[in-house]
């Protein structure tokens, strides 16, 4: 059975946009939490698009990915993820064979079917609405063009043919598990917002498969959210900043990261408050004894290879704070060795 220290750390990072801040500083906390992480040990750290949501700057994930990774020397930086039925296959692997040239071996590409946003703001992408239906041989086609290319093959993408990109499936539903485990990639579910078929996700995918030439094994990571804090009283406070942003999102009225409350009684209904914590379901809140025991309890039931931890707080020191606590807690020293099959592809 696994334990904590056998595991891989890594770091989601949503660029957050708090109350009374601004983009620009949303970016330098990217920036300097990666610098962060990076000297603890983490393994990877990656930023997801999402598009017309108040406290989310990673919208144009592809650039913020190129300025962190021009900020940090060895952590692997990439997408957690790219929402590929919004992008034409041949953009996407133009921009990350330009990133892989910048940054030989330190980028990753996950790839979500999701639009990353309301129906109305993917009418503004052009998404076509049937997009999610053709997601299969869109990442077919994405890791056609990031490959060795075809004599033959009349469109190339320049750069990023023969790149060889790690490709990575994200989801949060058993869809992406079939997919990731027929395609023989690597496989990560988001229980960070929804934890509910995590289990069931994770059984399909070891179940099914398919060893490839890059990937002989499967390779499981789980999305987790973390809010540590010195004691287990102040990681419940903090985590009230994102009990309200999640509330918000579900009033459809999203709006910056606030600062936390002392309670949120008289803040939801009973309905409400059920919704906030289904979403939360597989969160990790408390102090380092709580944390840790949390997270031993996770990684034994899902024999998880990785661990990516997401923490929403509303200042930037609680939240770097909280990585360091989780790297005490696992014993984090940047020794475990990346798997080969990610070096070699």
């Amino acid at each position: 059975m696994k334990s904590l220290r056998d595991v891989r750390l890594s770091v989601l990072d949503l660029s957050p946009i708090v109350e009374g801040g601004t983009v620009a500083d949303s970016f330098r906390n990217s920036v300097d939490l990666a610098r962060h992480v990076e000297k603890l040990g983490y393994t990877r750290f990656w930023l997801a698009e999402h598009h017309n949501i108040p406290g989310i700057a990673s919208a144009a994930t592809s650039v913020l990915i190129g300025h962190v990774a021009a900020g940090t020397e060895t952590m692997r930086i990439g997408s957690g993820g790219i929402m590929l039925p919004n992008h034409p296959p041949l953009i996407i692997a133009e921009q990350f064979g330009t990133l892989e040239a910048l940054y030989p071996g330190r980028i990753d590409l996950g790839l979500g079917r999701a639009p990353g946003t309301d129906q109305t703001t993917s009418r503004a992408l052009r998404r076509d609405p049937s997009a999610a239906d053709d997601f299969p041989d869109q990442v077919q086609e994405l890791i056609a063009l990031l490959g060795r290319p075809n004599p033959a093959q009349r469109v190339k993408a320049i750069p990023g043919a023969n790149s060889n990109v790690p490709v990575w499936l994200l989801g949060s539903s058993t869809f992406s598990a079939h997919l990731a485990a027929l395609l023989g990639l690597p496989f990560a579910f988001a229980a960070h917002f929804a934890p509910r078929l995590l289990f069931e996700a994770l059984e399909i995918y070891r179940t099914n498969f398919q060893a490839s030439e890059r990937w002989p094994e499967p390779y499981a990571m789980v999305g987790v959210p973390v809010i540590a804090a010195e004691s287990d009283e102040e990681a419940r406070f903090l985590s009230t900043s994102v009990q309200q942003q999640i509330l918000h999102l579900i009033r459809h009225a999203p709006t910056p990261v606030p600062p936390p409350v002392a309670s949120m009684d008289g803040r939801w209904s009973a309905a409400e408050k059920a919704a906030v914590h289904e979403h939360l379901g597989a969160a990790i809140v408390g102090g380092p004894e709580t944390v840790r025991e949390k997270l031993e309890k996770l990684v034994a039931a899902t024999g998880a290879d990785e661990l990516i931890i997401h923490s929403g707080f509303y200042r930037h020191e609680d939240r770097k704070r909280s990585y360091e606590i989780v790297a005490e807690t696992a014993g984090l020293s940047g020794s475990l060795k990346e798997p080969e099959s990610i070096g070699s592809v």
